[in-house]
């Protein structure tokens, strides 16, 4: 394959996978952030509705539970009243409770956070990298081409200067064949006429370069 239609080939398999990793390193990022922000959204909304019903349900059962003390207390005050106060720290140590529910979920979403945040630099130094390495890349395939190309120059030259080397050799070669061919045709033409014979029908050999 001629030198061009190489350098062609191996610039189209460079640009293909130089495309093909960027591409891949993008896709692999951004699926891995859209899943985790899936994820959280998730917990977080089922946390919330748990939360809720729970405490709809605790509140039904208070709404429940005071009715009955109400319809107690209109015949006994005084044990309403520490029914009251049962429920009343009841209620109190079910909000301190949900508080420290909502505040443990917090910390959760918090965490979750922290890991998608953690996973967004990994993505990005991820993406720095194979940028670095395509870069890398091109300067390598850069410094190939030119290398190949000062190797056809040099190549060129050698083969230039041998032919020019090589028909000085011929030229010379041949007047020495030439000055040899005129004195062998001289000779046999005085033997010829020694021998009384008419050397007009030979002629001297026509030059072959």
């Amino acid at each position: 394959m001629p030198p061009k239609n190489i350098e062609k080939g191996k610039k189209s398999g460079a640009q293909k996978k130089k495309n093909g990793a960027g591409a891949d390193v993008e896709a692999e990022s951004r699926h891995r952030l859209v899943v985790l922000e899936k994820e959280l959204l998730r917990d977080h909304l089922a946390l919330r509705r748990d939360e809720a019903r729970r405490a709809k349900a605790s509140e039904d059962q208070l709404k429940q539970r005071l009715q009955r003390m109400e319809a107690e207390l209109e015949g006994a005050q005084s044990e309403g009243k520490a029914i009251y106060a049962e429920m009343s720290r009841q209620c109190h140590a079910l909000q301190e409770d949900m508080q420290s529910h909502s505040k443990q979920l917090e910390e959760e979403v918090k965490g979750l956070r922290g890991q998608l945040e953690a996973c967004q630099r990994e993505a990005a130094a991820a993406r720095e990298e194979a940028e670095q390495a395509l870069r890398e890349w091109d300067q390598a395939l850069s410094q190939l081409r030119t290398h190949v190309a000062d190797m056809e120059a040099k190549y060129e030259e050698i083969l230039q200067d041998s032919l020019d080397r090589l028909l000085a050799k011929l030229r010379a070669i041949k007047s020495q064949w030439d000055g040899t061919a005129l004195r062998l045709h001289a000779r046999h033409k005085e033997q010829l006429c020694q021998f009384g014979l008419t050397p007009g029908s030979l002629r001297p050999p026509a030059p072959s370069l």
